[in-house]
């Protein structure tokens, strides 16, 4: 079985240089935070795309294609230095698939250039050894795997099973820190999976946290007993993680709405593939301005709007920034009428995902 796979050990030389790259990085951390309770002007976290294409077909995910080429590697940096103008703390770099990018490696590099902060997330399959150590020399800080069942089913490939082997070189090799999401909800077949994949995570020294899924409407649906119980279980495991930041999800988990001040657009910024501002991945198409174009005062508008999606949110990333602003300025503004510019592709509002990262 999979959760009683090898315990994987870094060498000597890999735990120094993690320790040492988590200390750098968490005192980043205390002084992103620092400057987020100061100012409200900038952005804290940004996902940004760099490939919408993906190597996988998971049945509910809404967020690839398999066509799609990477942004060339000058785009990238300039849309980065845009972010770093702004003040931006910490760059998440998403998909589709990154490590499909061919120069991924240069993009992180370019973000730790220019001071922020670098994370990414990933399916994991085209990790390897060799790969890991490229992503440690390029300043890679977080990396996040959601994995979806124990064994893999016609929905999802991405099980503990085929990612076992990964984990363990991640073990091993990765001096950067490592977060494994697994998901209950509404379709997954075996809610034990999830708590599982948890106590894996756990006992190869990564964080583990759980994420909570729409139905197929995009609706929240509670959970039942069994599910809750398990939810509960997994946020215990995940106390000395960042999940514990993720209390909201008691509401979410009982399908409750809850009550908050969503920042997207303003704190959270989600960039496309195709460099327009979204308020988050669930959301996509509003305002859906170039950021090149995007300005102070639309940052503004957007701290102040009071997000219609935002009851029934599930978006924990979105949440956690929040958190800074929760207990300041009222918001008083409604979205305004801002028709995007042509782009290649729909951009929709999306109900539901199992990203919820």
């Amino acid at each position: 079985m999979a959760e009683k796979g090898k315990i994987a050990k870094a060498s000597a030389g890999v735990r120094w240089r993690k320790r040492l790259r988590f200390a750098r990085t968490r005192a980043r951390e205390l002084r992103m935070i620092t400057k987020a309770l100061i100012s409200t002007k900038h952005p804290v976290l940004v996902h940004i795309i760099p490939m919408r294409r993906c190597n996988l077909d998971c049945g509910y995910c809404n967020e690839y294609d398999d066509v799609s080429k990477p942004v060339p590697l000058e785009e990238m940096k300039r849309r980065l230095d845009y972010l770093a103008g702004m003040g931006t703390s910490i760059i998440t770099i998403s998909g589709g698939e990154p490590l499909m990018h061919p120069e991924l490696e240069e993009v992180i590099r370019h973000i730790r250039k220019r001071g922020m902060i670098a994370g990414m997330i990933t399916n994991g399959f085209l990790l390897s050894k060799d790969r890991i150590r490229t992503l440690n020399e390029a300043g890679l800080e977080h990396l996040q795997i959601s994995i979806d069942n124990v064994t893999p089913d016609e929905v999802s490939k991405k099980s503990l099973k085929t990612l076992d082997s990964r984990l363990e070189w991640l073990a091993e090799y990765a001096v950067f820190q490592v977060n494994i999401n697994s998901v209950l909800g509404s379709g997954v077949k075996n809610p034990d999976d999830a708590l599982t994949i948890a106590h894996r995570a756990v006992a190869l020294g990564f964080t583990s946290t759980v994420g909570i899924i729409h139905d197929h409407n995009g609706q929240l649906k509670p959970l039942d007993d069994k599910q809750i119980k398990i939810f509960e279980e997994i946020m215990i495991l995940g106390k000395r993680s960042y999940s514990r930041f993720n209390d909201f999800q008691h509401n979410v988990a009982r399908a409750k709405e809850h009550t908050w001040r969503c920042r997207s657009g303003s704190r959270y910024l989600y960039i496309c593939e195709d460099g327009l501002v979204h308020w988050c991945s669930q959301q996509r198409g509003y305002p859906g301005i170039p950021l090149a174009q995007y300005t102070p005062e639309m940052r503004h508008h957007e701290y102040l709007t009071d997000k219609f999606c935002g009851p029934r949110c599930t978006v924990s990333c979105v949440q956690q920034v929040a958190m800074l602003d929760n207990w300041r300025d009222p918001q008083t503004k409604r979205p305004m009428p801002m028709p995007p510019p042509p782009v290649p592709g729909d951009l929709v509002q999306i109900g539901g995902s199992r990203n919820t990262n």
